[in-house]
């Protein structure tokens, strides 16, 4: 069977809402027991996401592969729980860098390369390559990708990927395409204006697409008057205009596109009937869907609110921390509680800052000291270091549970180092490269003339330590079976994540437990002052495979203080929590135990029956 494709676009306005609303229409398609991918189109020159700045771009996104994408990547493996590959990200620097490489390889055969039709049959055969992937558990070639379009249509920078997706639409033959396009429905005077919608659709047309559904963004539920006349002067069906107006999550739009009768259309459209679909992956998506309303329904009846105070450099964008803001939500679900963040700025913390703005100073200090939780993300750069470094010893010394992802693993060595090894000087390589003690230094593979892709980057295994038999973290990426009262025995267990990001157990004679989680970063823990640390009581209890360099770090006798070289939010579920993030925040929550008591099941109060996101 032929693959089938579902663009979704959009007009007005950028930031709209199209990730959410592509991932929803993708949750709808598995509900129904389709095998789905996705791509994004990003329309800027750069070859990826690495090096864009996250305070105007977002987060950089990091894939099994080690491939750096755009944050929206996330958002499909998140809601789809597939597991895509650096080439299921788009970019203009991308698809001309490749172009221009078969050009100098003589592949044109001394033809005139131009953007039509060169580069737009390039990005089809590249869609049409990269949709045959096969991204989840079963191993097969998808049923539909969803291809989703950055920017506005419209953008000069995006004319030719929309020149090419007219021509995909042509290429992959009828029924076998269906364009979904976003569009703003803005309130003025409490009065629904249709104009800017109106007149995005007709710049879609005139580009030579021609929208089979028209997503309405706007605050509240669109009135019958304002869709009747969407209809009217957009050319399509009544039930072709659906409204995605705000709803208390993002985890509500699948919902609320089902309620609008979506998926009869996508089965009309794409005659999707006449796919042969498994019986086992109808079941399956079915139950995925009642756990899914189910999930959010528990979300809306939660009562008790947990305080999380987020101390990073990025916080005024919060989509710089996006995956770790879901991942506390998705744990948040699980344990049955509300999610508060508090976005605390780490250079209001320190010294410098009581001096110029006292007032600033004492009132972030006031918000370190009143949440239950402290979580230090990755970042790079020195700046805020010293705040991050004070808000680390707070945790450790008030028993505030603590979590260090990257750079936040980082900074509680140097922490520890200062207070408590009596290293005065502790510092990271990376802060100050004439520094005496280095306790965190530069990965020596790593080069410090290029930037682009050259950190240790994707999926990479951690061996839990014999030392480890005490640790709270182990205890819960240990399979439920493994676990007495919260804390293992040295055991011959260990768990892998498998293509689709579920955790997988098995047992080895000789093997310790080993996990994997995809990494981003390229400074380390200085194994010169490992034995330093251990004797004070600070353990890493996990590895590499060559047992040289620091993954896991745990406190004894804290109710949470942990930090981890990866970046364990990347393989997050919504379905399914990262292992770290539960932990965490069942330790802000005072659920700590009951969580680790029922394992892969959920706390009380919780949505029930979460097992590995079935």
């Amino acid at each position: 069977m032929a693959t089938k494709y579902l663009l979704v676009s959009g007009g007005v306005i950028s930031g709209i809402g199209k990730g959410v609303i592509a991932s929803s229409l993708g949750v709808l398609l598995k509900s129904i027991g389709l095998k789905v991918t996705s791509i994004k189109i990003d329309p800027y020159m750069n070859i990826d996401a690495g090096l864009m700045n996250p305070l105007e771009h977002g987060e950089c996104f990091v894939l099994d592969d080690g491939g750096e994408v755009d944050l929206d990547l996330g958002n499909y493996e998140r809601y789809l729980n597939i597991t895509l590959t650096r080439e299921h990200n788009i970019t203009t620097g991308k698809i001309y860098q490749h172009v221009i490489e078969r050009e100098r390889k003589g592949k044109y055969l001394g033809k005139t390369v131009q953007i039509v039709p060169h580069l737009t049959d390039a990005v089809q055969d590249w869609i049409q390559k990269v949709a045959a992937i096969p991204v989840d558990s079963t191993g097969e070639k998808p049923d539909i990708c969803i291809i989703e379009l950055g920017g506005t249509v419209g953008d000069i920078e995006s004319a030719p990927f929309i020149e090419a997706l007219r021509c995909l639409r042509r290429r992959a033959g009828q029924n076998n395409f269906l364009h979904c396009h976003v569009s703003l429905i803005p309130v003025i005077n409490d009065e629904q204006k249709t104009k800017p919608t109106q007149a995005a659709i007709k710049d879609v047309r005139h580009a030579g697409l021609s929208p089979d559904i028209i997503a309405c963004r706007c605050s509240l539920p669109l009135l019958k008057s304002t869709t009747d006349k969407l209809a009217m002067y957009c050319q399509v069906e009544p039930e072709q205009v659906i409204a995605v107006h705000d709803v208390p999550s993002t985890y509500h739009v699948p919902l609320l596109l089902e309620r609008q009768g979506l998926i009869p259309i996508l089965r009309e459209v794409l005659r999707l009937n006449a796919l042969p679909i498994v019986p086992s992956l109808v079941r399956s998506g079915s139950e995925i869907w009642e756990t899914w309303k189910t999930l959010t329904d528990t979300q809306d009846r939660a009562r008790e609110t947990v305080k999380i105070c987020l101390v990073g450099k990025y916080v005024s964008l919060h989509d710089s921390y996006l995956s770790v803001r879901k991942s506390l939500e998705h744990a948040s679900m699980r344990c049955g509680r509300k999610l508060e963040i508090i976005w605390l700025d780490s250079t209001h913390l320190e010294v410098a800052t009581e001096t110029t703005s006292p007032v600033t100073y004492h009132h972030a200090w006031h918000q370190l000291c009143t949440a239950s939780g402290i979580l230090v993300p990755g970042g790079f750069g020195h700046r805020g270091i010293e705040g991050m470094i004070r808000a680390a010893k707070w945790a450790r010394e008030k028993k505030v549970p603590y979590l260090g992802i990257c750079l936040g693993m980082q900074i509680a060595v140097i922490e520890f180092c200062r207070t408590i090894c009596g290293i005065e000087d502790a510092q990271s390589e990376e802060m100050d490269d004439s520094a005496k003690n280095k306790v965190i230094i530069h990965m020596p593979e790593v080069s410090k003339e290029t930037m682009g892709a050259v950190m240790r980057l994707g999926l990479r295994n951690t061996v839990f330590q014999k030392n480890s038999g005490f640790s709270k973290l182990r205890a819960l990426y240990e399979p439920e079976t493994m676990q007495t009262n919260g804390v293992l025995p040295e055991s011959n267990t260990s768990t892998t994540a498998t293509a689709d990001g579920e955790v997988a157990s098995k047992s080895s004679p000789s093997h310790p437990p080993v996990i994997s989680e995809r990494h981003r970063h390229k400074y380390e823990v200085n194994p010169e002052f490992v034995p330093t640390m251990a004797t004070h009581g600070l353990e890493f209890i996990g590895k590499d495979e060559s047992g040289e360099r620091m993954e896991i770090l745990e406190l004894r006798d804290h109710p949470w203080y942990v930090g981890v070289q990866y970046h364990p939010e990347y393989l997050s579920r919504v379905l399914r929590p990262s292992i770290p993030y539960l932990g965490f925040f069942a330790a802000a929550a005072g659920c700590l135990e009951e969580v680790m008591a029922k394992g892969t099941k959920t706390v009380k109060g919780a949505t029930k029956g979460l097992v590995n996101g079935a």
